[in-house]
């Protein structure tokens, strides 16, 4: 069963039988917005990226992103760069595995970034998620709606991150500007 998670909330990534999960995929999907014109409505592409950033003790010790698609532990994966999203109608146009119980103990939070490479803003774009998947049985467990129609370029979408023995995903949901992971990180510090 999905939980439709609002800005804040907080889920366990704990099984119902107790155990925890061990993969898990952070999928994004976007549509571009058509754009009312003189001679209609069109829509013009829009390159959204998905990024990880991985943290130990509140400094980043490695990034998954369209240009480095595995972490150098090899824990997390990027599945590949969408340029214009929408293809999966409705499913994921990006998406970065997390193989849980190989993340370095070290690694206590992951927080998880879009942003618009292109520098378009969200009043361009519609449709917008992430959700998290079991990735050992397609299952989704949780989806948050990314705000629409906002002037800024990108937004920190969620972290997971440890809590005792197992893992949490909450949902961040904040707006940023920046066309890169690493123009974000002002506005991902906070929330570690």
């Amino acid at each position: 069963m999905t939980v439709n998670m609002t800005k804040g909330q907080a889920i366990s990534l704990q099984k119902n039988d107790g155990a925890s999960l061990t993969a898990v995929r952070m999928g994004l999907g976007w549509q571009a917005a058509p754009r009312r014109g003189l001679f209609g409505s069109r829509t013009r592409e829009v390159d959204l990226d998905a990024s990880a950033v991985l943290f130990a003790d509140k400094q980043p010790v490695d990034v998954v992103f369209f240009r480095h698609l595995v972490s150098d532990d090899g824990s997390v994966t990027h599945t590949g760069d969408n340029l214009v999203g929408g293809v999966g109608q409705g499913g994921d146009d990006e998406a970065i595995l997390v193989d849980l119980a190989r993340v370095p103990v070290h690694v206590d939070q992951i927080i998880f970034t879009v942003n618009s490479f292109t520098g378009q803003t969200f009043q361009e774009v519609e449709n917008a998620f992430c959700r998290l998947v079991d990735e050992t049985n397609g299952q989704e467990l949780a989806r948050y709606t990314l705000a629409g129609g906002g002037s800024y370029t990108a937004q920190i979408m969620a972290k997971v991150h440890r809590t005792g023995p197992g893992w949490t995903m909450t949902a961040l949901g904040t707006p940023a500007n920046g066309r890169t992971f690493q123009d974000l990180m002002p506005a991902i510090l906070p929330h570690l």
